[in-house]
């Protein structure tokens, strides 16, 4: 049995989907099961894994995890204890590429990387196989930072329009963890994972406007009107609570990497296609699969 944590999250809904799609029937864990609108296909099953009662019914007859750090909290060390306990022998962590090697977790350049390198050793250390995802920017980023704003104005108002990324399609992210759990191919692998190109944020909303057939527009503002702006307007609970950290540091840091990203071509890796065998889906692509979401 395949346990996904954060079944219902932009990773854990693809895992779900290509394990149904290899045959698999994974059993999907959610704080939310009434509302989690999974495939019937999948065991979904209710429970919080900061609660000890939940982790021991999620792991019954468990051997594989995919691992979502923001389903646990501060009890990353217990859950893994556990897990060993019950027989789990594989855990595919997905982490950030924000993590540096190189540095233990009380060097690492922001307090996100220093959350996901502490868990990453968590696991190394764990006696369990292991496979870690390091993925960057996500593409779904863009409907909670300039969502609202495309749609009722066409507008992006942020700072670091030059800043460039190579933001990754979340279901490339679900196929290599998918890989990791299925085949042992991958067992003590670390994987920086990216899309296809590097993007400045004016490239992006060019690329939505395509998509959404609207001239959509970015309007450069100083970092600290774009500071107040995040601030106003809040990051997605799960960000915050996964962080564990006070939202205005967290906001610091996605100013502060935007700012060393500018005038630079953002690192492209092959992670995806070497993995699964297949190009990396472009930022286009997305875009076209989620137009909807940016029209008024």
């Amino acid at each position: 049995m395949i346990l996904v944590t954060g079944a219902t999250g932009n990773v854990g809904r693809h895992v779900v989907d290509l394990l149904l799609a290899e045959g698999v029937r994974p059993r999907a864990l959610t704080r939310t099961p009434d509302l989690a609108l999974l495939p019937d296909g999948a065991e979904v099953i209710g429970g919080d894994l900061e609660r000890s009662e939940s982790v021991a019914a999620a792991l019954d007859g468990v051997s594989t995890i995919f691992l979502n750090l923001s389903a646990l909290g501060q009890t990353t060390a217990d859950f893994l204890t556990a897990a060993r306990k019950q027989g789990v022998r594989r855990v595919v962590l997905l982490s950030s590429s924000s993590v540096q090697d190189g540095l233990g977790a009380d060097e690492q350049p922001s307090m996100l990387a220093a959350w996901h390198r502490a868990s990453e050793d968590l696991v190394v250390e764990s006696g369990l196989e292991w496979t870690i995802l390091r993925p960057g920017e996500f593409d779904a980023n863009t409907l909670w930072t300039w969502g609202e704003q495309l749609r009722t104005t066409g507008t992006v108002r942020a700072a670091y329009g030059e800043a460039a990324t190579a933001p990754i399609h979340e279901k490339d992210i679900a196929a290599v963890g998918v890989q990791g759990l299925l085949t042992d191919d991958h067992v003590g692998a670390r994987y920086v994972l990216t899309g296809p190109e590097s993007l400045t944020q004016y490239d992006k909303v060019r690329i939505l406007a395509e998509a959404v057939g609207r001239p959509f527009r970015f309007e450069e503002v100083s970092p600290e009107v774009a500071r107040e702006d995040y601030l106003t307007r809040g990051m997605p609970a799960q960000a915050v609570d996964s962080m564990q950290t006070h939202f205005d540091a967290a906001v610091d840091g996605i100013l502060r990497y935007l700012a060393r990203s500018v005038g630079r071509p953002a690192e492209v890796t092959s992670a995806v296609p070497d993995v699964t065998g297949r190009p990396a889906r472009t930022f286009a692509e997305w875009a076209a699969e989620h137009a909807a979401a940016f029209r008024a």
